[in-house]
């Protein structure tokens, strides 16, 4: 099995702006509910909401899609078909503007905490087709399977409008019990869904991965994804533990010291380093090749280093490695980059 691009979180609590609470709104109004009642518990006000530029806390969303799954919890599926791509703002256009379903896929994922999810989506590339699992253990009971349908449901209608060709499931597994009816599961994903399975896995065809999109352009996803790393940069800084680590790892020496130094200069044990990590939704691992990432990106450019050199600098025993990695990072070689740059 071969993975696509790591997501960047691994848990659902990070900031976010208020589009998607904007969203909820809305779609309440529509089937009949008050803007106070949904917004009940939020710590959010109505007059907030005219504010596109806002940022909320991923609480204050949960306690908003908790108000509108108690007053309307069948309607996760219908809920998720309005988060169109122009949703996520900038995101939502380097998603499109992207060369292929793959590069879209791995830019979705790279760049996870300016999305709206709650079930956090892995994608796996396993028999010539893609699993994408959406992961709902971190997920309050009372809402998870409101939010595995709404994510679910969201994915798809972003895929769907990549192509002018449905991308077509192949199956689709759920963890949660078969409600009483599935027609709307079928009507919307094209399969009869198997319930009461150990993962919430929609497979599809890998062939689909390739498929250029119509709106690729590579001068719009390049201003779009800088665009997105200087957001993702400038929450990521705020975050805690997180910030802490890339600090540090950017210090020099760092690189080679990994995670027993960095929890040594912290003063914590790498096992309570790991779960502080864990518990703010990332890794050591994620961290370190965000720092490498920009790292590489920063030695290249100036050209006075060989890319062994930046192998070396980077903690890598070999250029070989460190090429690797600047591929899944960038999906062109060391060389080609500084070609271009």
């Amino acid at each position: 099995m071969t993975q696509l691009a790591e997501p960047v979180v691994r848990h659902w609590d990070f900031p976010r702006v208020i589009a998607s609470v904007c969203l909820l709104a809305r779609f309440a109004v529509e089937h009949g509910l008050g803007e106070d009642e949904v917004l009940a518990g939020s710590g959010l006000a109505p007059a907030q909401l005219a504010d596109a530029t806002a940022e909320v806390d991923a609480r204050q969303e949960l306690q908003v899609v908790r108000n509108l799954a108690a007053a309307l919890p069948d309607a996760g599926l219908s809920l998720g078909r309005e988060y169109h791509a122009t949703a996520f703002g900038i995101f939502g256009f380097a998603f499109m503007s992207s060369p292929t379903v793959r590069d879209a896929v791995n830019l979705a994922l790279r760049y996870l905490d300016l999305s709206f999810a709650f079930s956090m989506p892995r994608a796996v590339l396993a028999d010539e087709r893609v699993r994408m699992e959406l992961d709902d253990g971190a997920l309050p009971a009372d809402v998870a399977r409101f939010l595995v349908e709404r994510d679910l449901s969201a994915i798809h209608t972003m895929l769907t409008e990549l192509l002018p060709t449905r991308v077509p499931l192949i199956s689709l597994e759920l963890r949660f019990p078969e409600p009483s009816t599935v027609d709307e599961y079928v009507a919307g994903f094209g399969v009869q869904p198997r319930f009461g399975q150990p993962a919430n896995i929609g497979t599809f065809d890998a062939t689909f991965l390739d498929e250029p999109l119509p709106l690729a352009n590579p001068q719009t996803v390049a201003v779009c994804e800088a665009q997105c790393r200087a957001l993702v940069s400038q929450r990521r800084r705020r975050v805690g533990i997180a910030h802490e680590v890339r600090v540090r790892l950017t210090r020099f020496g760092a690189l080679a010291d990994g995670m027993p130094g960095v929890a040594r200069d912290l003063g914590v044990s790498t096992r309570t380093l790991r779960r502080k990590l864990e518990d703010s939704g990332t890794s050591f691992r994620a961290l370190l090749d965000e720092v490498r990432e920009a790292l590489a990106e920063e030695m290249l450019t100036t050209g006075a280093l060989s890319i062994e050199d930046v192998a070396i600098r980077l903690g890598y025993a070999e250029a070989s490695s460190f090429i690797h990695a600047f591929k899944r990072w960038k999906g062109t070689t060391p060389a080609a980059y500084v070609r271009r740059v």
